[in-house]
Formats: structure tokens, C-alpha cells, sequence
């Protein structure tokens, strides 16, 4: 019996093959009954030593009018009459469950035959060719529903798929410009056979600028990637008071520098506090690294339609609104000539990545003006007072 397959069809036609034993089990039961309590035989008995007066016919089987016990001899016939009434019920019983058990192997086969189309169909999807779909066409019904949700997720599936390969390929891009530069700085100087002191000291010292991006490029992906895989727990965390760590951690604003104008009310939330701090500053740095001389920077905390919420709007250079929407993924910038600045594009996308790991969402909208406004806003977690916010914003970053 552990070698007979257990399949789906299998367990149905055994399950339609039961419930019709059990149902005529019962029929058969209940037909006893009734037939036990209700059946009447009617015999012609004649009259034997009775006076004619009291001849009548007489309700029993046919009886031997030797026997001197008429009535024991209609017992025992009505027993034989309802024996052989459960045996060739029973035969009849036994032939129709072989008949169900057919019939049940073959209506099973034929609702389980568009999952098996599904099956071998999906076993034939790899990452070559995942854009392939079941396309199920039927009735609106079970089946119909989940053709459409596997093919919903083989939509899903693909769109991550091509997202990993852009990141994967621009990544790699991203790596191996600093390292072709540093190998060329060497060789420039390691080739130059009337190099001085000063010379390799000055290549020296790009190559320690060059490898210092690439370490912050590094754990950009590594926050990227942690972010993105999601949250393991959460604890209490103020969105106003990370804010204003964040702008007082800053460098003071040197002449022609965009000025910060913050707004700070409270705005408490629930996820991972290191997460969330990396989220405003990449926000803030963004707004102040794209922005025009003598500009601005606007940010905001609060609560709003039930959210936490922080927004950040600076002014700079118009972005084009067909624009917005590339800004959120890694690698994308708007002036993609200014290689040298040790920015890879990833600040948005961390935050966008950040926002999603917590629930909540990240919206950038150009300003008529120039410049953009991003907005981050998270479930909103209500207890969280004035009074105690330092407090769960301690533990939560010792956490």
C-alpha cells in the first residue's frame, strides 16, 4: 500500500466511492426498517377442523396445514423474505459501488484535467522564459481564479526578475568604473619612470578617495539589500525625534549653501530605528545635494490621515514629472555625466526600499518651480508621548 500513489484523483474517486457506500449504507438501513415494520403478507390458509362460521382468510404465509403452529411458520417466512431482501440488496449495493468507483476516476480525471494543463505548463517556466502565462480559458469559477493568480504572479515574478538584472548589471558597472580608474592611476604612475615622491603620494591619495566610494557604495547595497529582504522585528520609533538628530548631526552650511528650514512635530511609528534614520538623511542629503546655490530645504514631521509622516522639498533644477518615477529605482540620476562626485543614485532608492520593509510609502512630485517633494509615510503607532519618545528611541536604537 506505500507504493500506490496518493494522488488527487486517487483521493477523489475514493471519497466519491465512500459517500456512496455510506448513503446506500443508509438507504438500505432506513428500506429495512420500514419494510420490517410495515410489510403485511397476505396468504389463502384453508380452514381445517374450524367450524365454518369462524373460517375467514387468514393474513400469514402459506402454510403446511399440517403445522400445528401457523403463526411461528409466517415468522420464519417473514425472516427468509427479509434475509433475502439484505442479500440481494447487498449484491446490488456491491455492484453499483464498483460502478461509482468508475464513474468517480473518470469525473475526477476530467476536473482535474486543467490542473494538470497548469501543471506541466508551470513546469516548463524557467528564468528564460518566464514571460510565458497559462492563459486558462473556462467559466468563471475556482480553477479560472487561480490560473489568473498564478499568472498574476508569474507577472510579479518576471518584473523582479528584470529589476534584479538592471541592478545586478548596473551594480557591477558602478564597481568596475572605480576599479578600472585605480588600476590606471597605478599604472600611470608605476609607468612613469621619472615619477617623484609627490607623484606616487598624490595617486596614492586618489586611490584612498576612489576606494572610500566604493566602500560607501558597498553599504548602500548592503542597506539596499537589508532593507528589501524586510523586517525582523520592530520596536517604537519617533520620526520626529530622528529627524532632529539627523539636521543636528549635519555640518554647518558653508556661504551659498541651501539652507535647512525644519518644521518638527511628533510623528511616531513602529520598524527598525537604524532603517528609519537612514531613510531621513538619504532624503535630506538628496535635498541638498541637488539644489541650486543659496536654495532651501523644507522638513517636515508630523501625523497625517493616520500616518507618521516626513516630507522633504528642496528647490533645484525642474525634473521633468515623466522623470519622478525612474528616480525611485538604484542607479538613476538625472545628470548621469557627474561620475566623479562619489554619488551612485542610490539615495532615493534606499528610501524607497526603507519605506517599503516598514509598510509604508515613499512619493516624490516635482515642484512647478524646480525641484521635487518626497514624502515618506509609515503606519502611525499611537502611545508614543512627548514624554517618553527619547526613552523608546533609546532602546529601540540599542535594540
Amino acid at each position: 500500500m506505500r507504493n500506490v500513489p496518493r494522488t488527487v484523483r486517487m483521493r477523489l474517486t475514493l471519497l466519491y466511492g465512500a459517500l456512496f457506500t455510506a448513503s446506500g449504507v443508509a438507504l438500505l438501513a432506513i428500506t429495512f426498517l420500514l419494510v420490517r415494520r410495515n410489510a403485511v403478507f397476505k396468504v389463502l390458509v384453508p380452514c381445517f377442523g374450524i367450524k365454518a362460521e369462524d373460517c375467514s382468510y387468514y393474513q400469514g404465509p402459506r402454510v403446511d396445514p399440517d403445522m400445528a403452529d401457523p403463526k411461528r411458520a409466517l415468522a420464519r417466512q417473514q425472516d427468509a423474505l427479509l434475509h433475502g431482501f439484505l442479500v440481494q440488496s447487498g449484491i446490488a449495493l456491491a455492484i453499483m459501488l464498483g460502478v461509482s468507483l468508475l464513474l468517480g476516476w473518470f469525473v475526477a480525471g476530467r476536473v482535474l484535467r486543467p490542473l494538470r494543463t497548469m501543471t506541466t505548463t508551470v513546469q516548463h517556466i524557467s528564468a528564460r522564459n518566464v514571460h510565458e502565462r497559462l492563459a486558462f480559458a473556462g467559466p468563471r469559477d475556482e480553477l479560472k481564479d487561480l490560473a489568473d493568480t498564478v499568472d498574476g504572479l508569474l507577472g510579479r515574478l518576471e518584473t523582479a526578475l528584470d529589476a534584479q538584472k538592471r541592478f545586478v548589471a548596473n551594480a557591477a558597472h558602478e564597481l568596475r568604473t572605480p576599479l578600472t580608474l585605480e588600476r590606471a592611476l597605478l599604472e600611470e604612475t608605476l609607468t612613469d619612470r621619472r615619477a617623484t615622491i609627490e607623484a606616487f603620494r598624490t595617486t596614492f591619495e586618489r586611490v584612498v578617495t576612489i576606494s572610500d566610494q566604493q566602500g560607501r557604495l558597498l553599504e548602500s547595497l548592503l542597506t539596499l539589500a537589508t532593507s528589501e529582504r524586510g523586517l525582523e522585528s520592530r520596536v517604537p520609533v519617533d520620526l520626529a525625534a530622528l529627524t532632529e538628530r539627523v539636521l543636528a548631526a549635519r555640518p554647518e552650511p558653508a556661504a551659498g549653501d541651501p539652507r535647512l528650514y525644519p518644521r518638527i512635530e511628533p510623528a511616531a511609528t513602529a520598524g527598525d530605528p537604524a532603517l528609519v534614520e537612514r531613510l531621513v538623511a538619504n532624503l535630506v542629503d538628496n535635498a541638498v545635494r541637488y539644489n541650486v546655490p543659496g536654495g532651501s530645504v523644507d522638513v517636515v514631521t508630523g501625523t497625517r490621515d493616520g500616518q507618521a509622516v516626513v516630507s522633504v522639498s528642496n528647490t533645484g533644477p525642474v525634473v521633468p514629472p515623466e522623470q519622478v518615477a525612474r528616480l525611485l529605482e538604484p542607479f538613476q540620476r538625472l545628470d548621469r555625466t557627474a561620475r566623479g562626485d562619489g554619488h551612485h543614485g542610490l539615495g532615493l532608492s534606499i528610501a524607497h526600499a526603507i519605506a517599503l520593509a516598514h509598510g509604508g510609502t515613499l512619493s516624490a512630485l516635482p515642484r512647478q518651480d524646480g525641484g521635487l517633494v518626497v514624502q515618506a509615510a509609515f503606519p502611525a503607532e499611537l502611545g508614543l508621548g512627548e514624554a517618553d519618545r527619547s526613552v523608546r528611541l533609546e532602546r529601540g536604537t540599542a535594540a
